[in-house]
């Protein structure tokens, strides 16, 4: 009777997982339909992701051309912004920037400035932030004004006009960028292939990012790679993201199916770029890119480190109106990243793990060496 008891139970117990799983049923169903409307308002956002929103991922609506639409859409908003903020880059840095998709400026620092800057730089202790990806390390500390109050030199160098104004009409944005101090260590952590390595486009629509360089960025360094032209909407490009849109929700490269469309050598050759260049410079020059255009880090040395101040910006690519360049707005974004860190690293700490953009102290954030977890 004993065996008897023990096999019922477990017979008793199996049954109930079906009986279980019919009563959650409703509660999912009510889940989707509650997640509807968000769902369908994120499409007039910069939400991108084909695989988290099932209305962007629809195959049906993409045949028809959903992604197209929003393409086209957000481009041609984002030409309005930048004729708003014309002002901002002189004509001929313009020209340059809407041709090849991004802006090169070499010394906007006297030696004395750069080597001051580096010095704060180097003796910042504020908390950071590290994220694996295979091989590579990025470190990242916050340039906020609670930190930027500690580095004088930083802090003007981060006000200045001619860099300002510059990162402002790239992003479409008037406001200020985020700033980080960010440091990139190859051949550390878990073993595998950095995806970030891989040729992509951020989004569907033109964002910004800029790096400035600290220090000569060799080719053992893992320099910024970009292919020129490849910002531009050509009919060529709209075709490949027509056909990659039916497809991306089942994509399973850990990227596309969020919106972030992986290319190869044959990709380039079919849209008619050329290969992409590497962005091997001097110390105290500043890049600046279109990343709807297609980039990646190139690839380097095992224990290669990179380090530079890095800025990023991104705006709801179906707003016209650029904003009026108020100081809070970009207080406010800076409180919104680090309250969203808080919480991934809260999630995190439920799952007993780490977030993927966890807290390391300073010390690691300097070293050479790193140990990842």
């Amino acid at each position: 009777m004993h065996y008897s008891g023990d096999v019922n139970s477990l017979k008793n117990g199996a049954s109930t997982a079906p009986q279980f799983s019919a009563m959650l049923a409703p509660m999912k169903r009510i889940y989707k339909i509650w997640m509807w409307p968000i769902w369908f308002l994120a499409l007039f956002t910069q939400a991108n992701s084909f695989k988290a929103n099932p209305i962007i991922g629809n195959h049906t609506l993409n045949r028809m051309g959903l992604h197209v639409v929003r393409l086209v859409l957000a481009h041609t908003v984002m030409k309005l912004r930048w004729f708003l903020l014309m002002g901002l880059m002189g004509r001929a840095e313009r020209k340059s920037f809407h041709r090849d998709g991004y802006l090169k400026v070499e010394k906007l620092l006297s030696d004395a400035e750069l080597e001051a800057l580096k010095d704060e730089v180097n003796g910042a202790d504020s908390p950071a932030r590290e994220c694996i990806q295979g091989d590579t390390l990025t470190h990242r500390i916050f340039l906020d004004n609670r930190t930027l109050k500690k580095m004088p030199v930083t802090r003007r160098f981060l006000s200045d006009p001619e860099v300002i104004d510059r990162l402002m009409y790239a992003a479409g944005k008037n406001c200020r960028p985020l700033f980080y101090i960010q440091a990139i260590k190859n051949g550390f952590g878990k073993k595998g292939k950095d995806p970030q390595k891989n040729l992509h486009a951020d989004t569907f629509h033109p964002s910004m990012k800029a790096w400035f360089f600290l220090e000569d960025v060799p080719t053992s360094k893992g320099p910024f790679n970009f292919v020129p032209g490849s910002t531009r909407l050509t009919w060529k490009r709209i075709k490949w993201e027509y056909a990659r849109s039916k497809q991306a929700a089942t994509m399973q490269d850990g990227y596309s199916e969020k919106g972030s469309f992986r290319f190869n050598s044959d990709d380039l050759e079919a849209l008619g770029l050329p290969a992409p260049e590497a962005f091997t410079v001097p110390a105290n020059t500043l890049v600046i890119g279109n990343t709807y255009g297609v980039h990646c880090r190139g690839q380097a040395e095992a224990g290669a480190k990179r380090i530079e101040i890095w800025a990023y910006s991104r705006f709801n690519p179906f707003n016209p109106w650029p904003g009026l360049g108020l100081p809070f707005y970009s207080r406010i974004e800076y409180s919104l990243a680090k309250a969203w860190w808080r919480f991934q690293d809260r999630q995190a700490t439920k799952r007993g793990g780490y977030s993927s953009w966890h807290v390391i102290d300073s010390a690691s954030f300097h070293s050479d060496h790193p140990e990842a977890d």
